[in-house]
């Protein structure tokens, strides 16, 4: 969607400068043949004469250049103060336009691209690749167009003196390098430069094995293991006759042991920065244990909500979507908050003031590409079961593609976490603030019920 915007805007400054255009090249033709310079025959109607552009000029613009504005970093998202530069779309001296990607920075809670807001060409970038740059500081420095009468590049036909060679450079200067969080994160982690990697999949997009692959030419073949030596067991003799006196029989021959080169230990202690999710996961359970905490064990016999599922199994599935236990654990702890409205609150920071919430955003947590992601759904209380079942399958398939945004990432006022899908039955979960309650679900099982037989 963002790639027809920018076309329809571009189109529609064209048409309303073309007048204005062609009015200031008419003017600069009379005032060369005033001034004595070579007589060129002047239309009714503004002529564009290639000879004199293609000898002389690489570009058909001729504005002046205007101010240069410092493009500062704007906030992306519910109390994000800091973001990691990821990759930079541009380089100094670039010509950009409105809606242009300028670079993808990744904040505590998602990736995101920012673009241009002005047409100009980059001056300064203040950032190198995985610095750390503030909200409200400047990210590039823009030199903007004056004036209504700056065209762009495109607006004329092609001059014969541009070659095949400019066509292509220019094509590949604005390319994006494709790839998963999870693949820039593991670049990341071995220093390994996206644009030197080639990639297989589809549309040239980078994959996890093209990585290991570039990875392995790098650091070279695995070394062979010690080779193994059998050791022989001794023949055996033939037995003597039994009236015949035994001899004292001989200690048998020591067999020397292989020769074995002990492993050496070549590794040392390394240290790295934490960014991206790891640091945010790292600030989120270091506030977490600050809050004291109250867990509390039962067990809940699920038998009926078994045989409940099993009939609406083929009704959802008919319709395209995945019906697992979730979505009616949710309904019930937000029909539980209904009940304890203290559980679906928050205190601020000053431990002062308690805050009821009257939305049930119940959140999530989610194992992804990128790590460790709580999304939430919105206002559970007025959802159905199959409306949850329907959120939850969308926000399942963004986060396996690392695609979940900052909506879905904040906002949440409970929370519960799946341990039964590892195989798990009891766990401490801890509460994610400015919450003050949160739910772990174990492993359904099948044990014996001795109160029925009583």
């Amino acid at each position: 969607m963002a790639a027809f915007t920018r076309g329809s805007f571009t189109f529609m400054r064209r048409m309303r400068l073309s007048s204005q255009i062609l009015e200031h090249r008419h003017k600069r033709c009379c005032s060369r043949v005033q001034t004595g310079r070579p007589d060129y025959t002047l239309h009714p109607h503004p002529v564009f004469v290639p000879q004199l552009c293609s000898a002389r000029f690489f570009r058909t613009s001729y504005g002046t250049p205007g101010p240069i504005v410092p493009f500062k970093l704007s906030d992306i998202g519910e109390g994000i103060m800091e973001v990691t530069v990821k990759e930079w779309y541009v380089k100094e001296g670039d010509k950009v336009s409105q809606f242009d990607s300028i670079c993808e920075v990744q904040s505590d809670k998602a990736s995101v691209t920012i673009t241009s807001r002005y047409d100009g060409v980059i001056k300064k970038l203040y950032y190198e690749v995985d610095a750390t740059a503030l909200v409200g500081t400047a990210l590039v420095d823009i030199e903007t167009e004056s004036g209504p009468e700056v065209a762009n590049e495109e607006d004329v036909v092609e001059t014969p003196a541009m070659s095949h060679d400019e066509h292509t450079h220019q094509e590949i200067k604005g390319h994006k390098t494709q790839a998963t969080p999870a693949v820039r994160r593991l670049a990341m982690e071995n220093n390994i430069k996206l644009s030197e990697v080639v990639g297989t999949g589809r549309d040239g997009r980078i994959l996890k094995e093209d990585i290991l692959n570039f990875l392995a030419k790098q650091t070279g073949a695995i070394l062979p293991l010690t080779p193994f030596h059998e050791i022989q067991p001794p023949l055996p003799t033939a037995s003597a006759p039994s009236s015949a006196v035994k001899p004292k029989a001989k200690p048998p021959p020591s067999i020397p042991l292989p020769a074995m080169s002990r492993p050496v230990f070549s590794g040392t202690d390394s240290t790295e920065p934490l960014k991206g999710f790891h640091k945010a996961m790292v600030k989120t359970m270091t506030a977490a244990l600050k809050i004291p905490h109250f867990g509390y064990c039962d067990e809940v016999n699920l038998t009926r909500l078994v045989q409940l599922r099993k009939e609406l199994k083929g009704l959802s599935e008919a319709r395209g979507v995945k019906l697992s236990y979730m979505p009616f654990f949710i309904k019930a702890a937000s029909l539980g908050l209904l009940r304890f409205p203290i559980l679906n609150a928050s205190v601020d920071e000053a431990v002062q003031n308690i805050t009821y919430k009257a939305s049930h955003n119940i959140g999530l947590a989610m194992d992804t590409s990128q790590g460790l992601l709580v999304p939430n759904v919105k206002n559970v209380q007025v959802l159905s079961v199959f409306e949850i079942a329907v959120e939850l399958n969308r926000m399942q398939t963004l986060g396996a593609t690392g695609q979940l945004g900052t909506a879905d990432l904040t906002g949440g006022t409970f929370t519960l976490s799946n341990i039964g899908s590892i195989g798990g039955t009891y766990a401490k979960p801890v509460i994610l603030p400015p919450e003050v309650a949160i739910g772990a679900l174990g492993k359904i099982q099948v044990v014996n019920d001795f109160i029925s037989y009583s």
